[in-house]
């Protein structure tokens, strides 16, 4: 089995997916602008049916297998939004599933989560002390195992975003996407540069986890011990072993940006645009107001925004609303 989309399963992956899922709109953010030196449009994944993106490659997956493959149960670790991705799959489905989430998975995403049904298992552990312990749940119980970003399948769904974006503005300059472990950059890049190759394809990443950043500084996978940062849904401390060279092949530049710079671009959507959205998912904007990208005026600049699936109480506090 290939480890990699291919622009044809992505292509694919957008025709099993188009019954189930919304092709989120894309928005102009003029009143952006001129704080950012461009022209901005925005991908508001956060207008998706769970909230996220995640839905999307989660779906595709569990759509992809046999019916017998499934019949057990799913089962995945998540920061949260994967988790309510491969719950909704699960539920239209008529199949169980289990997730292993950190304990430090915000509140808002655990309760829906559990609210589309899944069983919830909250471990304290790395990325990857999670991931063996849902192989050995997975093995002991004969789950299906849906991992979030390592799956080229689930790449090829998350990969749809990127034609969609095509298909709505076909003359875009330049993509930034959010980078967490890689699975979706991997395939929107994909999708961009197999059927456009001259729009820049930018990551943008937490710098309390820069990964990917020093990854490709040193040539090759490289780990970072895990902080603590505000864009939850990225903490990721070792880079993606199938997204790691996806994305030194198709994306042009990865940058880091500071919580500081999320935040004012969480407070920028909310002004601005009208768009709540979560950490995660306000990083490309972020990066914009916080000049780390070099952009042109008459450059058309699209931010995909990941997700809005964020605490309301935590919510208030960054945007300074009173109680």
């Amino acid at each position: 089995m290939r480890n990699y989309p291919t622009i044809q399963d992505i292509r694919e992956a957008g025709k099993r997916l188009k019954p189930h899922i919304r092709h989120t709109p894309l928005l102009r953010a003029e009143e952006m602008e001129q704080a950012v030196g461009c022209q901005l449009y925005l991908k508001p994944e956060t207008l998706q049916i769970t909230g996220a993106f995640k839905i999307r490659g989660a779906l595709n997956k569990v759509l992809s297998l046999p019916r017998e493959e499934i019949v057990n149960g799913l089962i995945a670790s998540s920061s949260g939004n994967h988790a309510q991705g491969l719950s909704y799959a699960a539920r239209m489905l008529g199949v169980k599933v289990i997730l292993v989430l950190p304990v430090t998975t915000p509140k808002i995403k655990i309760a829906n989560t559990k609210a589309l049904g899944a069983e919830v298992i909250l471990f304290d552990g790395d990325t990857a002390a999670r991931w063996k312990k849902v192989y050995e749940i997975a093995e002991g119980n004969n789950y299906a195992v849906v991992h979030g970003f390592e799956d080229p399948v689930v790449m090829a769904g998350q990969g749809t975003i990127g034609c969609e974006i095509l298909e709505d503005l076909d003359d875009v300059n330049t993509v930034i996407v959010p980078v967490g472990g890689g699975g979706l950059i991997s395939g929107i890049a994909t999708a961009i540069k197999e059927t456009k190759p001259s729009v820049r394809v930018i990551g943008a990443e937490p710098a309390l986890t820069p990964k990917y950043f020093h990854s490709r500084l040193n040539k090759e996978r490289t780990s970072f011990p895990l902080k603590n940062t505000i864009a939850d849904g990225l903490r990721i401390s070792v880079p993606g072993q199938n997204p790691y060279p996806i994305i030194e092949k198709y994306v042009d530049e990865i940058v880091l940006v500071d919580d500081e710079h999320i935040i004012a671009g969480m407070r920028g959507l909310a002004k601005d645009a009208k768009l709540i959205a979560e950490p995660a998912a306000s990083i490309g904007v972020g990066a914009l107001l916080a000049g780390s990208i070099t952009v042109k005026p008459n450059e058309k600049v699209c931010a995909v925004l990941t997700g809005g699936n964020w605490d309301l109480c935590d919510l208030a506090e960054i945007y300074k609303i009173p109680q």
